[in-house]
């Protein structure tokens, strides 16, 4: 048997039942791997909550993982039992042992443990497409990154930098504007009430080519007025909630601004995405321009402390699952 985080109905943390369920066997095209550490993501809790729809119930949630291929099914040439894998993007981690397409595996460099990688495959390969492919940052840039204590936010601020990128740090308390000012944000604004004006001081009021907003509803417009004439808005999480309906016409009023609201699932759906992508995040890490942050691990079967944790907002950096 393995044993499983499940949620049989859609609510808050207490939904999450510690459950035996039977070892899946690999089918065609898939392997089943033993998991070291599973990630912690707000994808996690929007599947929970169901503000995103879940496939069918009882569900096992959880993107992200690292582990060991045990076994593999037909027609698998990519991985092998053995082999050291991570994966970012395929539900069903918060498991000890797991199937999973072999094509969303990625083998791990040795250097890289199984806790770094859990904590870094969909927030890392997140952090990789939007400053290399959403917009491509670039040295001179000034770039805005909300929730720069977060997970991804700590690796977008020191991506950014290593690419020669002015990074200001939007976060919710002191604390965390100085763990964000230690991984690369030049500039912290504590809170977003202020932002606006502290972007336009900050750039002298040219305001900045590209937001990275995961915050969502309560940040959306102001995120649109830090932005110059045609520049970007990524808008990639829903920390808030979802952003209500919008009238596109504010984006010309605005200055002829951009919109996008992208996914990992779409940057990686292509096995080639999916490895540049992948060998990009383990390219920065191996050189230590990018340092991989698990500030909180839990057991496995105490992920509901750990969602709670997270909607508090008392996490910084990455969250990791221990089975």
């Amino acid at each position: 048997m393995t044993k499983a985080i499940r949620i049989h109905t859609n609510g808050g943390p207490e939904v999450m039942k510690w459950e035996d369920v039977p070892t899946p066997e690999p089918g065609p095209g898939e392997a089943l791997i033993k998991q070291e550490a599973a990630g912690l993501n707000y994808i996690d809790v929007y599947f929970r909550t169901g503000l995103y729809k879940a496939p069918s119930m009882p569900l096992v949630i959880g993107q992200e993982g690292a582990g060991t291929v045990v076994s593999v099914g037909p027609n698998v040439s990519l991985v092998k039992p053995g082999d050291r894998v991570a994966y970012a993007g395929a539900i069903g981690g918060y498991a000890t042992e797991r199937t999973i397409q072999a094509d969303r595996l990625v083998k791990l460099p040795d250097s890289i443990d199984f806790k770094t990688a859990a904590a870094m495959m969909l927030q890392g390969m997140t952090a990789q497409y939007l400053v290399r492919r959403t917009y491509n940052v670039k040295a001179g840039d000034t770039i805005v990154v909300h929730a720069a204590a977060g997970g991804v936010g700590l690796i977008l601020c020191q991506w950014a930098k290593h690419l020669g990128a002015t990074v200001i740090g939007v976060v919710s308390t002191e604390e965390k504007a100085a763990l964000a000012r230690a991984h690369g944000a030049a500039h912290t604004v504590v809170g977003y009430g202020s932002l606006v004006a502290e972007v336009k001081r900050i750039t002298g009021g040219a305001m900045v080519p590209v937001v990275y907003d995961s915050i969502g509803k309560d940040t959306f417009m102001t995120s649109l007025d830090c932005l110059a004439p045609l520049g970007l808005m990524a808008s990639y999480g829903n920390a808030s909630g979802p952003v209500p309906p919008v009238d596109i016409s504010i984006l010309a009023a605005k200055g002829s601004l951009f919109l996008t609201r992208p996914t990992l699932a779409t940057y990686a759906a292509k096995r080639a995405d999916l490895e540049k992508t992948a060998n990009d995040l383990f390219d920065v890490v191996q050189k230590g321009a990018v340092k991989i942050e698990v500030n909180q691990t839990f057991a496995l079967k105490d992920a509901a402390q750990a969602h709670i944790a997270l909607e508090s907002r008392k996490t910084t950096g990455s969250t990791v699952l221990l089975p």
